[in-house]
């Protein structure tokens, strides 16, 4: 029933997928927003919250909503929830907001809250680590959880795109790249594949006018096309433009730059079975040879801030907490004749009993400052002696898990949550530990840092745990990124956000 409920909503709103402004009715307002950050390659493909991060996707456009969400300062607020109380330290109670309403018609209480996060930690890779939860009580709009351990993260997590409550009556409407659900959100998707989304406005959104009839999210892989496709009016906004191309939009008075300093992080992850990447020295050597700073000025466009650690300066934990190796070539070559590697040849590259230093490098194409920084990592760790072999492809994610790679280069955000223990539970003890790096004492103190209530503690404990990492030299950090998201001048309600969610709302209007 519910399932030809939602059909009926959407019968006659659109029309196939991929049709443009153009055909769409008369006195309807319309958008069209054009993004990298939408691929089967990241992960996000499909709006499925409990498949890899394709909740990031249910957030982003308007379909999901979590039970807490952030403010700009990534301070925890309530959203489908209304408050919150520990009970003790491994029972929360969590009053839900009334009124809601799903897209396949079902209302949002406690009992469908419950299936929701049932499922979840049934069947997502992080969610069961994270949320400890033991079992859940469901009574009206009273949710009650309870964990297997103290938790004092779980509201934080209740906030992770993952945690978008949609109807499990209602299921997941196709798989992987084209899944869809019922969320509670502004929008209905009415189309999903793996490179485009089809949104109708939800007529009967708990939150208030919804000011767009229709939206399409359309991905672009190439960010050439990407620009071009907004010059050309053929998309009205994105997110994920080359930063060489913002200079043709800043202070046009045709468009609106929104740009903000979020958490996201270009990182490395050295794979610690890999022979060559067993030796601390290479790994250093590696580190030392990349130069963040004229990566984050040169090829960033000065929209990226060299990293030390995970996060930002803007955390109290950040960048100016720890400390790391600086570039230094010179140091770096050093280092590489230490552990015996020199060039006997004469061929520009370190070799040691015949074996040039070669070292393959993964990354992905879509995030497009990532084939650019291995092109520059390239070049720079040539001066110092070492071949790198770049595999830049959208399959990177079964090279990973299969651990072939010396050096695997990716983006997340470290601290979406608005909290630090995200990092470390999902990419450095956590299923994202492509690398396999294991430090007992690190383990420990992650799971004292999961335990731990008291703030000032947590971040405490947050610079010790980065700054073991660091000098391990398992994990290597780039450049933080200032996101932006470019749109016409006639485009309002659309900002960047310090988590990298909420891009397409409710306020979201076409004047």
């Amino acid at each position: 029933m519910k399932k030809k409920l939602i059909a009926a909503i959407l019968t006659g709103a659109m029309l196939a997928a991929g049709l443009t402004t153009s055909v769409w009715a008369d006195g309807e307002k319309t958008f069209v927003y054009g993004t990298t950050g939408y691929s089967e390659e990241m992960g996000d493909a499909g709006l499925n919250p409990h498949d890899n991060y394709s909740g990031w996707s249910a957030l982003r456009y308007g379909v999901g909503e979590t039970l807490f969400k952030y403010n700009d300062n990534m301070e925890v607020e309530p959203w489908l929830a209304t408050d919150y109380e520990f009970v003790d330290d491994t029972t929360v109670k969590i009053t839900l907001r009334d009124g809601v309403k799903f897209s396949s018609g079902r209302d949002m209480d406690a009992e469908a809250v419950k299936e929701c996060l049932e499922d979840l930690i049934a069947v997502h890779d992080r969610a069961p680590y994270d949320l400890k939860i033991d079992h859940i009580d469901a009574d009206g709009l009273t949710l009650t959880i309870y964990t297997t351990e103290p938790c004092p993260a779980i509201i934080n997590y209740l906030g992770d795109p993952y945690g978008a409550i949609i109807d499990m009556d209602y299921g997941i409407q196709g798989e992987g790249g084209s899944a869809n659900v019922a969320g509670t959100g502004p929008y209905i998707a009415e189309s999903v594949t793996p490179t485009q989304i089809d949104l109708v406005k939800n007529e009967n959104y708990w939150g208030g006018e919804v000011n767009v009839d229709k939206v399409t999210v359309k991905s672009f892989a190439d960010g050439s096309a990407l620009t071009a496709a907004l010059q050309t009016g053929d998309i009205q906004g994105t997110y994920g433009l080359q930063y060489d191309n913002y200079s043709l939009f800043d202070g046009n008075p045709d468009y609106t730059i929104n740009s903000c300093a979020t958490s996201r992080c270009f990182f490395g992850q050295f794979n610690m079975d890999s022979e060559i990447m067993q030796d601390q020295n290479v790994r250093k050597a590696v580190e030392m040879g990349i130069d963040k700073e004229g990566f984050c000025s040169v090829i960033m466009e000065e929209r990226g801030v060299p990293a030390k650690g995970a996060f930002p300066s803007s955390f109290s934990y950040g960048n100016d907490a720890v400390e790391t190796v600086s570039y230094d070539p010179d140091g770096a070559k050093k280092l590489l004749e230490e552990s015996g590697w020199t060039d006997t040849d004469g061929d520009g590259y370190a070799d040691k009993d015949g074996q040039k230093l070669t070292i393959n490098w993964l990354t992905y194409p879509t995030r497009l400052e990532q084939p650019k920084l291995a092109e520059y990592a390239q070049a720079t760790l040539k001066d110092i002696g070492i071949d790198v072999q770049v595999n830049n492809t959208s399959d990177h994610r079964t090279f990973a898990e299969n651990g072939d790679f010396d050096v695997y280069v990716s983006s997340t955000t470290t601290a979406p949550t608005g909290d630090p223990e995200y990092f470390f539970t999902s990419t450095v003890v956590g299923a994202k530990n492509y690398g396999n790096y294991q430090n007992e004492e690190v383990t420990k103190l992650t799971d004292q840092l999961h335990q731990t209530f008291d703030k000032d503690e947590r971040g405490k404990l947050d610079v010790e745990l980065q700054q073991k990492i660091l000098d391990d030299d398992a994990f290597f950090f780039v450049s933080h990124l200032n996101m932006g998201i470019v749109t016409k001048s006639n485009v309002t309600g659309m900002a960047a956000h310090p988590c990298d969610y909420y891009e397409i709302t409710a306020e979201l209007d076409v004047e």
